[in-house]
């Protein structure tokens, strides 16, 4: 698995994803940091303390790597049955489910990795801006952070598994835009927030999501070698 999983990120050149990633964070911290400061000058702050950063900097970095996982589930399932280039990987002595297994637990990996890391780096940079030109009252302490990373690591595992869902609707037409787009509707439901609520704090819904995307990958892998190419 390791050895095909390596293949399978070479052939695809997907170092540049972790590129991409880099470009979303600085571009989220770039954001985040700009709101702070307009919402300083014109006096309506929209934080009000660190709690409420680090929940905001969590959702947004989760609904981004959900559909980063989309365009990779794109690139590496869907593009090969749309294209047929799944035939000839078929063809090899590479047993078909461990090739499929091998594609979906890099988008779980990748999908898992970026978003503790995002949330890392988000959080570092955050704190010493915020602290260095005053823009939040008082300073994120340790306290904060070990309160926080329970729960961020909770929904990091939740969306390694929610971000498996487009799969499904991907493979109906192996169409690559529709499961970008199936990607956006899932982040749309369950990280608008409206009042300070969302729907990803009622725990059983993004772990219900987390389970119907495992089980989809389930299905997917295990019906594969009954799975032929539509014509």
């Amino acid at each position: 698995m390791p050895n095909l999983m390596r293949l399978e990120m070479k052939k695809y050149k997907l170092f540049s994803y972790i590129k991409g990633a880099v470009i979303a964070n600085i571009i989220i911290a770039g954001l985040l940091v700009a709101m702070l400061f307009i919402a300083k000058v014109e006096g309506d702050l929209f934080l009000t303390n660190y709690t409420e950063a680090l929940t905001i900097i969590d959702t947004i970095v989760r609904a981004t790597f959900i559909i980063f996982a989309a365009s990779l589930i794109s690139k590496l399932i869907i593009s090969e049955f749309k294209n047929k280039t799944i035939t000839t990987l078929f063809l090899y002595p590479i047993n078909r489910k461990k090739l499929i297994a091998a594609k979906l637990a890099i988008v779980i990996l990748f999908t898992f990795c970026s978003i503790i890391l995002s949330n890392v780096f988000l959080t570092i940079v955050f704190s010493f801006v915020t602290n260095y030109f005053d823009l939040l009252p008082g300073t994120l302490s340790i306290t904060m952070v070990t309160q926080h990373t329970p729960s961020m690591l909770m929904n990091a595992i939740a969306a390694s598994g929610m971000c498996l869902i487009p799969l499904y609707f991907g493979m109906k037409k192996y169409s690559a835009s529709t499961t970008i787009i199936s990607s956006i509707l899932i982040v749309m439901i369950v990280s608008s927030n409206s009042g300070n609520f969302s729907l990803n704090d009622i725990i059983i819904i993004p772990i219900s999501l987390a389970i119907i995307g495992i089980s989809i990958a389930y299905f997917a892998i295990r019906n594969i070698e009954k799975t032929d190419l539509k014509c």
